[in-house]
């Protein structure tokens, strides 16, 4: 093998992947193009996030020797790192025709099966994997998400058993583990597996989010909601819009059947204020404890940026909301009133923003964010200056007055959708 290209593996295997570049480049420079050359180098780049670079390489290898796995498998890795899963998902797969005997790649085939949330078909690569090597450690730890997520809480704990009793030392599996233990409604125990985590690995992003969560389910009110977000998660994308639009449904005909049966109203009314007071809970619950966590003197070192700005700008509205109550309260103008309510309902798009991924939907969501608070900075000039207007004005700002607090709470179905959206890279 050429020395260059030695050192360059080296350099990919202790994660130093600029060196790693700068060494397959002299390879290929030197030697002339090779595919296992073209492989790494296109692994180091992505690493890196040089997405477009890495690409052609990952490209260029599957040219040079389209019979080997391997070049297959380097274009896959690089297609999940720009989020682009279905190419990924192909390039893992022809890579698995040519060589189905590397557990390495049943274990590439069940995450990504994990990420279209297809439990089932993740489940059958991870054995798939574990069938080649019993001891795989990626195939172990995907095995136990997807019993998890299939409601098979007893073979995933004997399987995470496993894992950890052959590796104490892998940040990964304690992270999984940890995970577990959050489905199984157990946020104490999981807190201490992400805390060993983060010990051996402190760059683990899936440790430190499952921490945030831990820290927050020691409050009982989250813990609940954990739970339900949990349960959530374990359901098809298309189940979960199920449930949002079937509740809301639901809803709609309770308070329709309130309105017309006084004898049942008692009963009912009741209910829907749980449903709705649930519902508020559901959009506001994430930012709303990382907001408690933020004013922890130990909980904000866990809070990502991210959330401590989510949090920052669901306090800023709070305070907003407040202080314009108190302005109610000492002048009983109807004015501060409206603007409590505006700026209370401009917690639910705003929360949401720094929720979504990064790129389009995260603009889209403060785009609508914006598009409220303009409206309602529209609507309260217009009551405060009511009076001194033509009627004209006032026939333009009725339909904003009317229909401004359905749009706020409406904007939960847009962020819904747009939390759910990966973008590529």
């Amino acid at each position: 093998m050429n020395a260059q290209f030695q050192r360059g593996m080296l350099l990919y295997q202790q994660g130093r992947y600029q060196e790693a570049v700068a060494e397959l480049r002299l390879c290929l420079a030197q030697e002339g193009e090779d595919y296992l050359t073209h492989s790494f180098a296109a692994l180091s780049l992505g690493e890196l996030e040089q997405f477009a670079e890495a690409t052609e390489h990952a490209q260029r290898a599957i040219h040079l020797a389209p019979d080997e796995a391997f070049g297959h498998y380097a274009l896959s890795r690089v297609m999940i790192g720009r989020q682009r899963y279905d190419e990924a998902r192909a390039a893992i797969r022809e890579a698995i025709q040519l060589d189905p005997l590397d557990a390495n790649y049943f274990g590439i085939l069940a995450s990504l099966e994990l990420q279209k949330s297809d439990w089932r078909a993740a489940l059958a690569a991870a054995n798939q994997g574990l069938a080649l090597d019993p001891e795989h450690t990626l195939c172990t730890n995907l095995r136990a998400q997807a019993l998890v997520k299939l409601g098979d809480r007893e073979a995933a704990a004997a399987t995470m058993g496993e894992a950890l009793a052959r590796r104490p030392d892998d940040a990964y599996t304690h992270a999984n583990q940890g995970w577990a233990l959050l489905h199984a409604g157990q946020p104490k125990p999981a807190l201490e597996h992400f805390r060993e985590s983060l010990r051996l690995d402190p760059e683990l992003e899936w440790s430190r989010a499952g921490i945030v969560e831990a820290l927050k389910a020691r409050n009982f009110v989250y813990r609940w909601m954990l739970a339900w977000f949990l349960w959530m998660s374990r359901l098809t994308p298309g189940a979960r819009w199920g449930v949002v639009i079937g509740a809301y449904v639901g809803q709609r005909l309770v308070q329709g059947l309130a309105r017309t049966s006084p004898e049942l109203a008692p009963f009912l009314w009741p209910l829907l204020y749980l449903y709705f007071a649930f519902a508020l809970l559901t959009w506001l619950a994430p930012s709303l404890f990382n907001l408690l966590l933020r004013l922890d003197r130990f909980g904000w070192y866990a809070l990502s940026a991210n959330q401590v700005r989510g949090a920052n700008l669901l306090a800023a509205c709070l305070f907003a909301a407040g202080a314009s109550l108190g302005g109610f309260f000492a002048t009983g103008s109807e004015v501060w009133l409206i603007a409590a309510i505006y700026t209370g309902l401009l917690t639910l798009p705003a929360s949401a923003i720094y929720v979504c991924d990064s790129g389009w939907p995260r603009q889209a969501m403060a785009v609508i964010t914006l598009a409220l608070l303009a409206g309602s900075l529209f609507v309260l000039t217009v009551i405060q200056f009511e009076k001194s207007l033509p009627p004209a004005a006032m026939n333009i700002a009725a339909p904003f007055i009317a229909f401004l607090p359905l749009g706020m709470i409406a904007s939960q179905f847009a962020a819904n959708y747009l939390t759910q959206v990966t973008p590529t890279r």
